[in-house]
């Protein structure tokens, strides 16, 4: 879905499951830190908000967002979580670079998705220029980790 003039980070919290009795596991890649701690502020910020305990919300660190399917892997099997998000950016550059990283981790992530039991999301920011992360980690096309945070919750209530 393009966000072209729109903020799709704005939710109505009375349509949002009460998250306090969920854990979610967030899988922050470091590269791209600046996109990547917007994204980890709004996923932070919309989970609280809708009731999720600041002790049951597990934070990791990779170095790279095509390391998030391990690391999230990891997650997975290691720590008792209801969902995981997969923070991460990648800007385009000169090279295919770019679109093997993508690939391998949107295919990565669904993989995830599709041989384990708790869903993990997708909040992987795949953009052309770092004005266009910017806009989408709290700018003015609002914060795809919020966005994550509620499909998580949504997904994670969706088992129980």
């Amino acid at each position: 879905m393009a966000t072209i003039n729109k903020n799709l980070s704005v939710y109505d919290k009375a349509s949002i499951p009460n998250a306090k009795k969920l854990r979610f596991g967030i899988v922050v890649s470091e590269w791209n830190a600046e996109i990547t701690e917007g994204l980890y502020a709004g996923a932070i910020e919309a989970l609280l908000d809708c009731g999720a305990l600041t002790e049951n919300i597990i934070r990791w660190n990779v170095p790279g967002s095509f390391e998030l399917t391990f690391g999230c892997h990891k997650m997975l099997q290691t720590q008792k979580v209801d969902a995981v998000i997969a923070i991460g950016s990648v800007i385009q550059g000169e090279t295919k670079h770019f679109d093997f990283v993508c690939s391998a981790t949107a295919q990565g992530i669904k993989d995830l998705n599709v041989t384990h039991d708790t869903p993990v999301i997708f909040c992987v920011l795949t953009d052309n220029t770092l004005l266009q992360a910017q806009e989408r980690s709290g700018g003015k096309h609002g914060n795809k980790g919020t966005e994550a945070a509620i499909a998580a919750i949504k997904m994670a209530m969706l088992g129980k």
